[in-house]
């Protein structure tokens, strides 16, 4: 059985006030669980969830992956950005132009994310959480298709993206020029296998696709693995 998108973890320095900060941007709700399990979760039955984990890296590079968020007026993406620098976001240059009309910004812990203005077609039949756009190969955008089961929607001049048949945000990879990998990526895939399922089969199916399984991560919790790109993700195993 294929696998399924549970969650976008963040590595954060204070996993509680990150989870604040993104629960008050998306008006997704804190999950109950234990003290170091800090998760907010999408409004509806489908979609992934937040994980808010300990990681106390300094940030020094910019992030691989960071989320672009819809809008649907003028007035609704300056609220959105409003929002944010309330709840101690700050505006960022990462070299965009002044006539691009999206609005960098990074939230507390410095992780990137984009405010896009609104008519971008591309984005229309998401949701607030409009992509995850990664920097990344095509192999990789390959890879994470077959691995999720989720069909390619975009695959031109080596720019990927993929969505869930279902709907809702889209994962995106931008093609070379890919930057260096330094260190663990702060966001990471969390992946998960229904509790009755052969998740020893579903490793070995993920390897057959290009993953690598870590030394890390054996005994009771997830397996940690690495995709074609040397990204980090994790398997739940049954608890």
């Amino acid at each position: 059985m294929t696998s399924q998108l549970f969650a976008i973890c963040f590595n954060a320095t204070r996993p509680s006030a990150l989870a604040r900060f993104w629960s008050g941007v998306l008006g997704w709700e804190p999950a109950d669980g234990p003290d170091d399990d800090v998760t907010i979760l999408p409004p509806g039955p489908t979609g992934f969830r937040i994980r808010f984990l300990p990681g106390q890296e300094p940030k020094s590079v910019q992030n691989r992956a960071h989320f672009d968020l819809t809008s649907t007026s003028p007035e609704d993406q300056q609220q959105t950005v409003a929002r944010a620098l309330a709840l101690g976001g700050v505006h960022i240059d990462v070299g965009q132009l002044p006539e691009e009309g999206h609005v960098v910004l990074a939230d507390p812990d410095g992780n990137e994310f984009c405010v896009i203005e609104a008519g971008n077609d591309f984005l229309a039949d998401t949701g607030f959480i409009g992509a995850l756009a990664c920097d990344g190969t095509q192999e990789v955008g390959y890879f994470w298709s077959a691995a999720l089961g989720w069909p390619l929607v975009w695959d031109q001049d080596q720019e990927t993206a993929i969505q869930s048949p279902n709907g809702g945000t889209k994962i995106t990879w931008g093609g070379p020029p890919v930057a260096p990998k330094s260190g663990a990526n702060r966001l990471y895939f969390e992946l998960a296998l229904p509790a009755d399922a052969d998740w020893e089969a579903e490793t070995h199916r993920l390897i057959s696709l290009g993953a690598t399984r870590t030394d890390a991560g054996d005994g009771d919790g997830p397996i940690l693995m690495l995709d074609p790109d040397g990204n980090e993700f994790s398997l739940r195993t049954p608890r």
